[in-house]
C-alpha cells in the first residue's frame, strides 16, 4: 500500500453508513477513515458529509451504488476537493452507479 492509499475498516464504513442515514450522527464523536479522525463539519444531510483534520479534510459522497471519498492535504483546498468529490457522485448518480 502507497501513501495514497487507506486501509478503512469495518466499523468506520459502518459509522459513515449510519451518517448518512442519521444525519449528525458522526458530529459528536468524529469521522474516522484509516484510522485517522476528522472533524464533521457541514455537509448535506443524506448526500455529502465533509471532514477536517488540521490543513486537510474530506470529502464523501453517497451515491446509488458507492461512496465517492476524496482526502486533501495543502495545497488543495476544501472547497477544490468538495467540487471534484461531489461532481464525480452526480455523475455517478445520473449515470444510475
Amino acid at each position: 500500500m502507497d501513501d495514497s492509499s487507506i486501509l478503512l475498516k469495518t466499523e468506520e464504513i459502518n459509522g459513515i453508513t449510519k451518517d448518512f442515514e442519521e444525519p449528525g450522527f458522526l458530529a459528536p464523536t468524529g469521522l474516522f477513515l484509516g484510522g485517522a479522525k476528522y472533524m464533521v463539519i457541514q455537509g448535506e444531510p443524506g448526500a455529502v458529509i465533509r471532514g477536517k483534520k488540521g490543513p486537510g479534510g474530506v470529502t464523501i459522497k453517497k451515491t446509488t451504488q458507492a461512496l465517492v471519498i476524496g482526502i486533501y492535504e495543502e495545497p488543495m483546498t476544501g472547497g477544490q476537493c468538495n467540487l471534484v468529490v461531489e461532481r464525480l457522485g452526480d455523475y455517478l448518480i445520473e449515470s444510475d452507479l
